[in-house]
Order: C-alpha cells, then structure tokens, then sequence
C-alpha cells in the first residue's frame, strides 16, 4: 500500500504540468459553457422599455425639372448668329440663336412685290366690272363672265396675302426663342457661319427654380404615399446635405419604359439655393410613414399569433407564463404595446 502511494505521489510529480493543462483546460471549458448559457439566455430574454417608432420608406430617384426645353430651328439654314454658351442665364422669350435672313427677306419683298401686283389687277377687274355692268348689252352670259374674273382676281389677292404672311412666318421661325427662363445647358453648334439642319444645332434651357426630386415605387409601395407628404432628400454627389420637400404628383398609370409596374412621384425641394444641383443628379426620398413617440414596445420577433390573438412569453420567477397583448401595427420591427405588458417586463422567446 504504502508502495502504491508513492508510486502515485511519483507520477504526479513527474506529470504535475500536464495535470496543470488538464485543470485549466476544463476551467475554461466550463467557464466557455457558463458564458454561452448566459448569451442564450440574454439573447432569449429581452427587458420592455419605452421608445420612439419610426416606420420610413427610401426610394431612389433624380433631379428633373418642370421647365426644360430642347430648342430647334425648323429648317435647315446658315447659322447667322449664336447668342449664349453653356453656363449664360436667359430671360424667357430671348432670341438665343438666328439662321441667315437674307434669302427669307428677299423672298418677302418678292412676295410683296407679287402681292402689290396681284392688288392692281384686282382694283382694275373691279372697275371693269362696274364699267361694263353700266352698259347695255345683248351678251346674257358677260355678267356671269365678269363675276368669274371678279372672283378669281380675289383668289389671287387673297393667294398672294398667304405668301406674304408664310414668308414673314418663317422669317419669324429664323430667329430661335426660348420659352422660358432659365440656364443653357447644352449648345450643339456654337459658331455662326456653319450650315445646320433642323437637328443639329439644339439649344437645352432648364429653370433650376422649378427643380423636382422624381422617383419611382412599385404597386406595394406607390399606395403608402400621398398628395402633401413630406419627405427628405440625400444626393449621391452631396451626402452629407439634406434637402426637404412636399410630394406634389403621382401617376395614375406606370412609368413607361421602366422594368417592371412602378409608377412615378415628385417631390417640390423646398430650397433657395440649388446652385450646386444639377439635372439628373440621383439620390434617394425618405418618407416617414408613421411615427409613435416614447411608447411601451415589444420586438415583433417576440410576439405569437394563436386562434385566440397575439401572445409573448413574460418571464416570472424564472419561468414562462403566455400573456395575451393588444397592439398597434408593426412598425419597423416592432409593436407598440397597449395592453398586456408593461415598463420593465421581462419577456422571452416562446419554448413551448
């Protein structure tokens, strides 16, 4: 016996490190056990408190404007004179471009030339008609003659008047005018002397004061939304800035060449200074769509649905006990609790 003791006296001795490792290692095992318990059990349980809801909607979209206009001559022509450049304030109804006039003006005072003829030779079938009407004659069908000649020298009067007026026209059509006011944002023929056709040399005009945030939502999304909502813009090019706006339009049909049914929405960017925007920067609109202020709250992922109603598991003396609730819509995540649990309860996820 005694020789067994100390045999075993000698191994421990011998061995004393490992046996250290064995201990520390179980040590930590059991502490590792211990934590991972607590997590669950933390993770399992949560503590009802008071707080703020705040259900939001983010959609993406980009800057339009409700005044923009691509401007083009209507005929092909010399350029004469180009009168603003990319970046050049306008005042509507400016003259921004002209083709040449020289040929329109000449043909105008053809026309006129050709009107002033025609006017002669009217005035002078009209006293031939008088003179001869005042004559006897045998000739039953001279005053019918006479009518005909009355009536076309007025078809080529009131010819010649038409060619007068459409020569002065596009003698007007010559000069391009902007419809309203606004920024050049685009000038595709910048020099005079260079002939163009009608679509070569346009002219893009936008009014920064009637920009518009324009995004799209889907059929889900498009009913949450309505006339006078408010809503906060962030641009991709101006993160940290925020830009606050009314919701004015949405459309009844969906957004034409848009994959999938969305429909479109503006929102008016209740600002001042726009100047750093531009047309067709893009960011997104976040809507808020209700909103609940320092109210008893409970994580949806806690809250069961039987044939009697929603329940949570509340936690008394250690154990789970079902509490049926009354509560609001989910919003973000959460219920708002209006009976059933209060300030403080404990509740955990259903193990039954």
């Amino acid at each position: 016996m005694a020789t067994l003791k100390k045999n075993i006296f000698g191994f421990i001795k011998a061995r004393w490190y490992f046996l250290l490792i064995v201990i520390i290692g179980l040590g930590f095992y059991l502490n590792q056990q211990r934590t991972a318990q607590a997590k669950k059990e933390k993770d399992s349980t949560y503590t009802i408190k008071r707080q703020n809801l705040k259900e939001t909607l983010a959609l993406s979209g980009e800057l339009s404007a409700d005044e923009h206009v691509v401007l083009r001559f209507q005929t092909s022509g010399r350029l004469s004179w180009v009168g603003v450049k990319v970046g050049d304030t306008v005042k509507k109804y400016q003259t921004v471009a002209s083709l040449d006039q020289r040929e329109l003006k000449k043909n105008l005072q053809k026309k006129l030339l050709t009107y002033a003829q025609t006017r002669n030779t009217f005035d002078q079938a009209g006293s031939d008609n008088q003179r001869i009407g005042d004559q006897p004659t045998n000739d039953l069908d001279l005053g019918d003659k006479m009518k005909r000649l009355l009536e076309n020298s007025q078809y080529g009067l009131d010819s010649s008047v038409l060619d007068v007026e459409l020569t002065n026209l596009s003698l007007e059509y010559s000069n391009l005018i902007t419809p309203i006011e606004g920024v050049v944002t685009r000038v595709d023929s910048k020099y005079a002397g260079v002939n163009i056709t009608a679509a070569q040399a346009e002219f893009e005009i936008i009014n920064p004061k009637t920009l518009f945030f324009s995004f799209t939502a889907d059929q889900t999304e498009i009913t949450k939304l309505s006339d006078g909502m408010r809503g906060e813009m962030t641009f991709d090019a101006f993160p940290e800035q925020k830009k606050e706006g009314t919701l004015y339009y949405i459309s009844y049909t969906p957004k034409a060449g848009e994959t999938g049914t969305v429909y479109e929405g503006r929102v008016r960017i209740e600002s001042t200074d726009l100047s750093q925007y531009r047309f067709g920067m893009t960011g997104d609109a976040i809507f808020t769509l209700s909103e609940k202020n320092n109210v008893v709250a409970v994580p949806s992922n806690y809250v069961k649905t039987d044939i009697t109603g929603k329940y949570a598991m509340k936690v008394i003396n250690g154990k789970q006990e079902k509490t049926y609730l009354t509560v609001g819509p989910d919003i973000d995540g959460f219920y708002e609790v209006s009976k059933g649990l209060e300030e403080g309860d404990v509740i955990s996820i259903p193990t039954l």
